[in-house]
């Protein structure tokens, strides 16, 4: 059996491949203006040795673009699927961290994936991907090297601001005052640590924690909440696909269904 979940994000489209229980294929693209056409792309890119779109007996959709996938059969929100898709992968995870390109989720889990709870962030972009991509285009730093260049300083400067667009104005400020751009990301980091901790701390942690989503792999942020928290995360190898994995998942579950 051939499944296939899409996950069409804010800032990245994720596709995940399954066969039986295996993942056989997976990509990820930028989101584009169309999530017909983003949808299309990066199915057909996961779509590898010899595969086509109808070898795949059952696709599922999710992220915010969800709606729109015109070849998945079902859609189904990201927060079931992130759950889905986190305790495959560790089974203990309880407490889930989704930090995307617009918005931040925790979510809590039971053993069988079930989301029992959940909160997102409330305010804009602040505590999102769209929020770091801001500083790396002002700060001219490229936005994979943030979290281990922020790990290298001493002494974080203050960013006080929530807004994204003030966060920013902060930066530049800093940055022409002679603040060296290291400090900058850290304090960067630091705010965004502690805002995404006071969400975590609202839903109630338990163990074991996993983070997903791109922040996942900005190693400055996770380990400032493993700091804050006092506790160790667990991060899939390629934390963005979750939330596909998830939804390919289910659609196993849902084509085994349709055979019985």
């Amino acid at each position: 059996m051939i499944v296939a979940g899409i996950d069409i994000g804010s800032s990245s489209a994720k596709a995940v491949i399954m066969e039986d229980n295996e993942i056989i294929s997976s990509s990820i693209i930028p989101t584009g203006p169309s999530s017909s056409e983003t949808a299309q792309r990066v199915m057909d890119k996961a779509l590898t040795n010899g595969l086509s779109l109808k070898d795949v007996q059952y696709i599922v959709s999710t992220g915010y673009g969800r709606i729109n996938v015109p070849f998945a059969q079902k859609n189904i929100t990201e927060i079931s699927c992130h759950a889905r898709g986190i305790v495959a992968v560790f089974p203990d995870a309880r407490t889930i961290l989704d930090m995307g390109g617009q918005d931040c989720k925790a979510i809590r889990i039971n053993e069988k994936g079930n989301v029992l709870k959940f909160l997102m962030n409330e305010k804009c972009a602040a505590g999102t991907g769209r929020y770091l991509e801001r500083i790396a285009v002002a700060l001219n730093i490229p936005l994979d090297d943030i979290g281990s260049l922020s790990l290298k300083s001493e002494t974080p400067a203050e960013i006080s601001s929530y807004c994204t667009v003030f966060a920013e104005g902060d930066a530049i400020t800093l940055l022409r005052q002679g603040t060296p751009v290291n400090d900058i990301l850290a304090g960067v980091c630091e705010s965004l640590a502690e805002r995404t901790q006071i969400l975590i701390k609202r839903l109630g942690l338990v163990e074991e924690f996993s983070i997903c989503g791109g922040i996942a792999k900005n190693i400055g942020i996770v380990k400032r909440l493993e700091r804050n928290l006092g506790v160790k995360s667990y991060i899939a190898p390629e934390p963005q696909i979750i939330g596909a994995l998830g939804a390919a998942l289910l659609a196993k579950d849902l084509a085994r269904k349709t055979l019985v």
